[in-house]
Formats: C-alpha cells, sequence, structure tokens
C-alpha cells in the first residue's frame, strides 16, 4: 500500500465540506439530516466519515444495489457492516435496471440510481444527498463530452449541485483530487471497496482515467483544475443561453409557432427548440436531429408541408402553424426490489 504522500489531506477535505456548508448558510442537524449516497467504494466512504465526523447525528447513509455485479450483494454487506461500526443510520435500496433497444445500461443505472436515491431520501425526510464526485471525475467528464462533440451544456459537465426527481444533489468535493480523497482513506485507516469495474477499459471513462489522463498530466501538470475551471466556464454560458431561450420562448409561444421559430437567427432558433425539447422530452437531442428540424422548419411556408420527425424519446409534429411534441410511452420504472 502506498504511503499517505500528504499528511494535510484530511484537514483539506474538511475545509471542503465546511465551506459548502457555509455557502447553504445552515448547518445539518439531526432534525435536518442529509444523506450521502454510500457506495462502500474510497470517494463515498471518505465522504461519509468526514461528514458523520463534521456532524454526528446529522448525517444518514443510502446504498443503491442494482445487482448488476456478481459481488454486488458482498458490496451491499460491506456498507451494512461499515454504517454500523461507525453509528451511521443506512437504508439499502434493492432496484433492478430497465433498458430498451438501444439504451445504455451505465445510463440507465446512473437514472435509476439518483431516482431511488431519491425516493429514499425523500421518504426518510432528508433533503439532500451528497456525493463523493470529485474534481478527476470533472476532468474525466469534461474530457468524455468533448470526445462526443458536445456543446455548452454537455461541457458544463457535473454541476457542485441539481436537483433530480424533485431532490437536492450536492457535490462538495468538486474541487477535491482524487489522490487526495485516497490519502484521506489511507491515514485514516478506512476499509473501502476496490471495485473492480473502475479498471474495465472496455468503459470509455476508465480509458480516459487510465491511458489519457495520466498522459495529459504529465504533459500539462494542471490539466484537472483546467478542465474544471472550463467546465465551470461553460456552466455560467449555458446559464445565459437558458435565459436566452426563455425570452425567445416568450416570443415563440407554446407550442413554438414556426413563422416566430423562423423569424430568429439559426443559432437563437437552435437554442430555442433545444430547451423546448429538453423540457418535453427530458433531455437534450442531437445535433443531427436539431439540423433535421431547422431544415423541416425552414421548408415548412406552406400548410401542406408536414413535420414528422422521430427526436429523442418521441415525435416532433406539425400541428397548423405550430410544432408538438408527441412522447412514446415510456418504459417502467426501475423496480425497487427492497
Amino acid at each position: 500500500m502506498r504511503a499517505v504522500s500528504d499528511p494535510g489531506c484530511v484537514a483539506r477535505l474538511d475545509a471542503a465540506l465546511f465551506q459548502w456548508s457555509v455557502a447553504q448558510g445552515s448547518v445539518p442537524v439531526s432534525e435536518r439530516p442529509l444523506a450521502v449516497a454510500f457506495s462502500g467504494g474510497v470517494d463515498s466512504s471518505a465522504l461519509l466519515h468526514r461528514a458523520h465526523a463534521m456532524w454526528p447525528g446529522a448525517v444518514r447513509a443510502i446504498h443503491v444495489n442494482h445487482g448488476l455485479q456478481a459481488s454486488a450483494a458482498d458490496f451491499e454487506a460491506h456498507c451494512v457492516s461499515v454504517a454500523q461500526h461507525w453509528g451511521v443510520p443506512l437504508r439499502v435500496v434493492r432496484v433492478r435496471v430497465e433498458c430498451g433497444a438501444g439504451d445504455s445500461v451505465e445510463e440507465q443505472a446512473r437514472q435509476s440510481r439518483y431516482a431511488a436515491l431519491a425516493r429514499e431520501a425523500a421518504s426518510w425526510g432528508v433533503g439532500r444527498v451528497l456525493l463523493a464526485q470529485h474534481a478527476d471525475d470533472q476532468a474525466e467528464t469534461v474530457l468524455l463530452a468533448l470526445s462526443r462533440g458536445s456543446g455548452v451544456p454537455g461541457l458544463a459537465a457535473m454541476g457542485s449541485s441539481v436537483v433530480h426527481s424533485g431532490l437536492r444533489f450536492d457535490r462538495p468535493w468538486l474541487d477535491v483530487r482524487r489522490r487526495d480523497i485516497a490519502d484521506c482513506v489511507r491515514a485514516l485507516g478506512l476499509s473501502a471497496i476496490d471495485d473492480p469495474s473502475n479498471a474495465d477499459t472496455r468503459f470509455s471513462r476508465n480509458r480516459l482515467r487510465h491511458r489519457v489522463l495520466p498522459v495529459l498530466e504529465a504533459e500539462f501538470p494542471a490539466v484537472v483544475t483546467a478542465l474544471g475551471r472550463t467546465a465551470r466556464h461553460c456552466a455560467q454560458a449555458n446559464e445565459l443561453l437558458l435565459a436566452l431561450a426563455q425570452e425567445d420562448a416568450a416570443a415563440v409561444g407554446s407550442p413554438p409557432r414556426l413563422a416566430a421559430l423562423r423569424a430568429l437567427s439559426p443559432a437563437r432558433r437552435v437554442n430555442a427548440l433545444r430547451a423546448w425539447l429538453v423540457a418535453c422530452a427530458g433531455r437534450a437531442p442531437s445535433t443531427a436531429q436539431l439540423d433535421e428540424l431547422c431544415k423541416q422548419i425552414a421548408a415548412a411556408t406552406t400548410r401542406g408541408h408536414a413535420i414528422h420527425l422521430r427526436i429523442v424519446t418521441g415525435w416532433v409534429e406539425r400541428s397548423d402553424d405550430c410544432l408538438v411534441y408527441l412522447p412514446v410511452p415510456p418504459l417502467p420504472l426501475p423496480q425497487v426490489l427492497g
């Protein structure tokens, strides 16, 4: 086991947690507890331990078991044992991940995890859930977005706070390095799971983590910090784009009128359509889908020009002089097993 390289790692993690609590304007207490999404891995183990040390009696833990790995039951048993040892109340949620044709198992697992965490936290009286993503995770997310040709929303990567299924999720350690968290776990002698899937380079994120980022850091030592700064700049730019989309939505109407859409500049038209489709479908369309929709809008200058395009999980159609979005009935929500 590598020796702890920096004895100040625990203090830095605690300082980041304290700064997060100051930004919230309130300190967690037993009557207003927070929860930590606890996988049992290094990052979430450190976060749960330090949050519990800082706010004893005001921290809960939630473990989501997707059942996707043969060792899932062992992970669950580990989390139960650790939570009992630390005296942290823990709830375990078992979910079954449902995937349709063409769905990503990884994405469906992520969505089911957020939904399960939100349901369990709400039923427990928890107002927010802390997530252990850190600066290296953020850098990987930005690189993934770049590799896919993402725009400003994608390059904004992970926000320090997000609302999912009506519950707030916070990431207090987005400026903390992975090595500091690992050093903290070693310094405190914490027990954590080493998930073997994290070394599986069949996954794009793992290839970036093990093959790309080390090379970039060797040439550009501050690259992780720089990529995090890029994410923050893009998040600010995305706020402006959303504000502009709201302004244009008032002009084009709801549902959007074709003539009003054509009156916008091409960039504003794309921005307004993207925001409308995100509101309708829950996620952004692809660039190819948006490009084709804009072509159809430009061509639909006569009443006889129909529009019928598959976009995201539904259809965009013309209805008189407006666009309407018709969602395809969704698959059943992931089943909570207990």
